[in-house]
């Protein structure tokens, strides 16, 4: 027997809640209807994931429906927001029911972990996209922007970088990265990305300033520093990697400077990019060894928010922070040049 739309949805996306969790409706009719509670905001973004462009057509379901949600619940975090709720339009060129079972299994594998609802959306026949909107709440006022960034506050990420960008390559060119052992290790990085949850929640007392990396490190740094009107300095030595990847410039089969490029302009890493005031880091870092310690999150300091040089400022209030000049790299305090660009869809 042939199934329509609405067997699709009862069958795979309509699940029983163990609580309301702030739904006073969900799936079954026009709109979901969602108690937000007072002294609160409410946080929405909206992803899409199309076949081709941000996932390979034949990547493994489970791991889809992990990723499509994983990475509007990063967006989500760097807002320093809890994430509740979700939305879900699905483009399917057909009914497989293995694929859609998967699909739901690795989406809801994630839900599930952060307590986040699915409370609607939609199904429709075409060329295979995922369209995810996720919701969150956070206290009023306390959201991170990436305006509050100043002078003078330090720059740090959530965790280990370029592990997603050298598994877009080895996907993309495997190629010319038959010398990378340990493949699984980079193409899971790039396919189960962790969203920060648990630390953007924390952040709110701490950081002037956030983003999560999805472009590339400079890219999304960029977003900072034109809002807030700032330069920054990244320090290269100070960039985190992944045992996996030390391993590879150990052995030859990268060097250090392409691992640096990976980690400045890969993308897909996820972490959390954000400032904190110098006078907060101490109380910062006592957070983070302690409270944080059984998420096994590691923060790391990469350097430093400065000013715009008196010569290239502009009284225009359009003033475009020039991306060439806005990040500067060092290593070991000399000057260093590295490609800052990140991934454009129109580019």
């Amino acid at each position: 027997m042939s199934q329509g739309e609405f067997d699709i949805i009862h069958k795979y996306f309509d699940r029983p809640a163990e609580s309301e969790q702030g739904v006073t409706l969900g799936i079954g009719d026009d709109c979901a209807i969602l108690d937000i509670p007072d002294g609160y905001q409410l946080v929405v973004t909206t992803d899409s994931l199309v076949s081709g462009v941000h996932f390979f057509e034949d990547v493994d379901p489970y791991r889809l429906g992990y990723k499509a949600l994983a990475v509007n619940l990063s967006d989500i975090a760097a807002m320093g927001a809890e994430a509740k709720w979700v939305s879900l339009a699905i483009t399917l060129p057909s009914i497989d029911e293995h694929w859609l079972s998967q699909f739901c299994r690795g989406f809801f594998a994630l839900a599930d972990k952060y307590n986040v609802r699915l409370i609607g959306g939609d199904t429709t026949k075409g060329p295979l996209s995922i369209t995810v909107s996720a919701k969150g709440i956070v206290k009023r006022g306390q959201a991170l922007r990436r305006d509050g960034a100043r002078p003078g506050d330090l720059l740090c990420v959530s965790g280990v970088l370029g592990d997603g960008g050298l598994g877009l390559a080895v996907k993309l060119f495997s190629e010319s990265c038959d010398k990378i052992n340990n493949k699984q290790v980079f193409i899971d990085a790039l396919e189960l990305t962790e969203p920060r949850l648990i630390l953007a929640q924390q952040l709110a007392s701490y950081a002037s300033s956030c983003i999560d990396i999805s472009d590339g490190l400079s890219q999304d740094l960029i977003h900072i520093l034109n809002k807030s009107q700032c330069h920054a300095q990244i320090e290269l030595e100070k960039l985190p990697f992944s045992a996996a990847m030390k391993q590879q410039i150990q052995q030859g089969h990268i060097s250090q400077l392409q691992a640096w490029q990976f980690a400045v302009s890969g993308g897909d890493d996820y972490e959390l990019l954000f400032t904190v005031p110098a006078e907060k880091m101490p109380a910062f870092q006592q957070l983070i060894s302690t409270q944080l310690a059984n998420s096994e999150l590691v923060c790391y300091q990469i350097g430093k928010i400065t000013a715009i040089p008196a010569s290239t400022q502009k009284e225009s209030i359009e003033f475009s922070v020039d991306s060439k000049q806005a990040i500067t790299f060092t290593h070991l305090q000399q000057p260093m040049d590295l490609d800052k660009a990140g991934w454009d869809h129109f580019k």
